[in-house]
């Protein structure tokens, strides 16, 4: 069953709870939710074969189609469970299905990967945490997943971590707690996942949301700019040291929480370059990717509709199109952006998860 393709686009559905795996607004959390049209729930296949830095072949920083650098593969379903309705969820042991690729599955919303970790889940939920984290090293054992059937049908399958746990929903039980999920050893029918493909959007890049709601603009071009969202980091555009996330001026009308973004402008042919003396940076308060999309339009010298953000979760991270707001969580952290001008190769490559597809 091919029914994990790279560069494509799905859901994950319970099978039991009929809910789906979704990308929390957080930037951090995995949860279960009813959204089914949402950017949330929209996952993008990452194949690792484990070849080079990122594991699939890619040349770094190129873009192709599904919005993703260069590559190509497929991961099979293998094996199977028993199928008796309540699930084995395959043999349980976290034996290895040998030296095929792995499968990794990254937010279509934010970007960033779905991992396993060792961390107890809260009270009420089986098993350990998961989250969404990074590509960040060459090497990352927390995001690689492998697929295996599950007995039911050709689109149900488990989602087993290399260390022998599985991905499964909470709240069977307790209707009350249904929102967690978790990685487990322990069978449970809620490892069960529905595999549902996400087309293509045929009409091109989605109307990005507008504006959030900001305060009254200020006259002094410096508070201008806060209320805009953006302020330089210390030290840069000959803003004196003491300005800057820690001590911003006018901090008693604008507070707003930020982060960092690191940001590049990609070739047209949709290479991007790598050194770190390439790409610039700025202080950004609040969430709306309308704001964020005019002052890197700005700062590239172009028309806000005219350029396309790419997030880059990690080093190794594949670029994902940004088009809904920025996360509610990460303040104070990094985002990498890459943009890309309209009319060329890169932009044109880019590729959408058509969301409202039946």
């Amino acid at each position: 069953m091919d029914l994990f393709q790279d560069g494509h686009h799905l859901r994950l559905r319970s099978r039991v709870q009929d809910t789906y795996l979704h990308a929390a607004d957080d930037g951090e959390s995995v949860t279960l939710s009813q959204l089914r049209a949402s950017m949330n729930a929209a996952w993008a296949v990452h194949i690792y074969n484990g070849e080079d830095g990122d594991g699939s072949g890619e040349i770094s920083g190129f873009v192709s189609r599904a919005g993703s650098r260069a590559s190509s593969g497929v991961v099979s379903v293998s094996g199977s469970g028993d199928g008796d309705g309540d699930g084995d969820g395959g043999d349980g042991d976290g034996s290895d299905d040998g030296d095929g690729p792995y499968l990794l599955l990254h937010s279509a919303a934010y970007g960033r990967y779905l991992a396993a970790t060792d961390r107890p889940a809260r009270p009420g939920h089986n098993g350990l945490c998961t989250e969404l984290r990074d590509y960040d090293q060459p090497e990352v054992e927390a995001i690689k997943w492998r697929a295996v059937g599950s007995g039911f049908a050709d689109d149900v399958v488990l989602l087993r971590h290399g260390d022998g746990h599985y991905l499964r929903g909470n709240g069977k039980y307790l209707p009350w707690n249904s929102t967690g999920v978790t990685v487990d050893d322990k069978a449970s029918s809620m490892m069960y996942w529905v595999v549902e493909p996400i087309p293509l959007r045929e009409a091109g890049m989605p109307a990005i949301p507008g504006p959030l709601p900001t305060r009254p603009r200020f006259t002094p071009r410096v508070a201008e700019r806060q209320i805009r969202g953006v302020e330089p980091i210390p030290e840069e555009a000959g803003m004196p040291a003491n300005h800057g996330p820690a001590h911003p001026r006018f901090s008693g009308i604008f507070t707003s929480p930020g982060r960092r973004i690191r940001f590049v402008r990609a070739l047209e042919d949709g290479y991007y370059p790598e050194e770190v003396n390439s790409w610039r940076q700025f202080w950004f308060r609040g969430r709306s990717a309308f704001s964020l999309r005019g002052n890197l339009a700005d700062l590239v010298v172009v028309d806000g509709p005219n350029i396309a953000m790419c997030v880059r979760a990690g080093r190794y991270g594949r670029l994902t199109p940004l088009v809904v707001d920025l996360p509610d969580g990460g303040y104070g952290g990094t985002l990498e952006i890459v943009v890309f001008l309209s009319g060329t190769l890169g932009y044109d490559e880019l590729r959408y998860p058509d969301i409202d597809a039946q």
